[in-house]
């Protein structure tokens, strides 16, 4: 029993360290960038394209973080095939995410078509989303920093909100909100990504005699 429990707990530990590489974080700031900077834009650009023009960016920084991955981290750390039960678990979480971005959709678009229906209760109800997704990924993740994220990003809505009412900032005070927690995500990815690269460094190679 104490064996598998060992197991069950190593299985557990492995899981929860393919997230320490940093990388996530990083992934998840340059996210929240798009809330940040899409407001200054959408004078110029208008509404849809002030948040499309981000998709290259969002495919470029995925495709440099999938390429880290499998060229920096997997060699120091190694690959790991889980049980069955990360697996459902890891599909469980695609499901769920699937539906909380099918809803969080379909209420961006009543919003967009009958602005004056959400009128004041916008960045409360942006908050709660943000909040459900990023606790249920912390959850099927078992990443509890992402409950921490959750929270802070939960806030930035009603804080702008706040701040523009108050005529601190402008443009409901998303570029100062999520432009500071972006920064903040982004650092805290960068600070693990080196602190694991100095933790495990590249196993020594055995040279041929004479090199």
């Amino acid at each position: 029993m104490s064996e598998r429990i060992s197991l069950k707990e190593t299985e557990r530990q492995a899981f929860r360290a393919t997230f320490r590489d940093g990388l996530w974080d990083v992934l998840l700031g340059c996210i929240m960038l798009q809330f940040a900077i899409a407001p200054l834009l959408s004078t110029r650009l208008g509404d849809f394209w002030s948040s499309a023009v981000w998709l290259p960016f969002f495919l470029l920084v995925y495709l440099v973080i999938l390429l880290l991955r499998k060229y920096v981290v997997k060699p120091r750390l190694g690959t790991v095939k889980f049980g069955p039960a990360r697996t459902r678990r890891l599909m469980h979480f695609s499901l769920v995410m699937l539906v909380v971005n099918i809803l969080a959709l379909a209420l961006g678009i009543v919003a967009a078509l009958n602005p004056t229906l959400v009128g004041s209760m916008a960045p409360i109800a942006l908050g709660v989303m943000i909040l459900a997704g990023l606790s249920l990924m912390a959850y099927f993740l078992d990443y509890p920093i992402l409950y921490v994220y959750g929270v802070l990003l939960a806030l930035a809505p009603p804080v702008g909100e706040w701040l523009w009412r108050n005529k601190l900032v402008a443009h409901h005070g998303f570029p100062v909100t999520f432009g500071i927690l972006a920064a903040l995500m982004i650092l805290i990815g960068l600070v693990k990504f080196v602190a694991l690269l100095r933790r495990y460094p590249l196993p020594a190679t055995d040279e041929p005699e004479g090199a």
